[in-house]
């Protein structure tokens, strides 16, 4: 993109190493980047965006101070869509650490340790995807959608594959802790019975995750928040089948699926009532 002497942008896709920066207010960022796309500029060359981490400047200052305070702390949508669009990349890493998590998930629902049910949650990648099939529905988008759904039963049934086959091992070697083959088993217990708090739980995950991505907040910590309703149902109905136990396998795979389902609807939900909600304040405030 050149500019013209009167400072209208023109599209030249013969000019080579044309280059434009400048920095804007939070606010702003959806418009201006929507208008760059409007005049086809990704098209012919590429835009970036950058959070500036600080910016030292009165006018700035003045101009942000005039703002409304709630439409200044407006989430870059177009940033919070490429953040989901980025972790909905399916590599055989996200297979791998869900493998992983099942298997660790298995050592915590044997040994009764939430210790290594947290470890295994802290592993889980499955947030990505789950954000992706809510984008996906959210767009219109049914590859998008579609991917992630994929990759969420590939991934789940790798994970309760792994559980039963480590499960099946330690049985086979004789290691099974006592206290697990005497049918004490608290973890399991709160895992394979699913019932208004389990629906709760993944609910609140569900909104608090897509929150926080449109804020830019831990990702991290919202991930382990939703493998809270995920890995050990997964984990649990791998471990439950290598022991004889259906019935506690069943309920951990309802378990399992209803959370998902959960938390797909609640982020689409989500998205869209934080699009309604922020373009509701950017109407009330056009000049902002």
């Amino acid at each position: 993109m050149r500019a013209q002497p009167g400072g209208t942008p023109r599209r030249d896709p013969a000019a080579p190493g044309d280059l434009l920066e400048c920095d804007l207010l939070q606010a702003a960022a959806d418009r201006v980047l929507a208008t760059l796309r409007a005049l086809e500029v990704d098209r012919h060359g590429s835009l970036t965006a950058d959070p500036v981490a600080l910016a030292l400047s009165e006018h700035t200052d003045a101009v942000a101070a005039r703002l409304p305070r709630r439409l200044s702390r407006a989430p870059v949508w177009a940033a919070v869509e490429a953040r989901i669009r980025a972790d909905a990349a399916y590599t055989p890493s996200f297979l791998l650490l869900l493998v992983v998590a099942g298997v660790i998930g298995a050592v915590g629902l044997l040994t009764n340790s939430q210790i290594l049910i947290v470890a295994a949650m802290i592993l889980g990648p499955e947030y990505g995807a789950i954000t992706g099939v809510a984008l996906g529905l959210d767009r219109g988008e049914r590859r998008l959608a579609g991917r992630g759904m994929l990759a969420l039963t590939v991934g789940f049934t790798l994970a309760v594959l792994a559980a039963y086959a480590f499960t099946l091992l330690v049985s086979v070697a004789g290691l099974v802790p006592e206290a697990f083959a005497r049918g004490i088993r608290p973890v399991s217990h709160l895992i394979y019975t699913p019932d208004f708090y389990s629906v709760t739980v993944a609910l609140l995950a569900g909104i608090a995750g897509v929150v926080a991505l449109a804020h830019t907040r831990s990702s991290a910590l919202i991930g382990v928040f939703v493998s809270v309703t995920t890995i050990p149902a997964a984990a649990d109905v791998g471990v439950s089948l290598a022991v004889g136990s259906p019935g506690q396998a069943g309920g951990s795979l309802v378990q399992l699926l209803l959370n998902i389902a959960i938390l797909i609807v609640t982020g689409f939900a989500t998205l869209r009532a934080q699009r309604a909600m922020w373009a509701r304040v950017a109407r009330r405030h056009p000049g902002g």
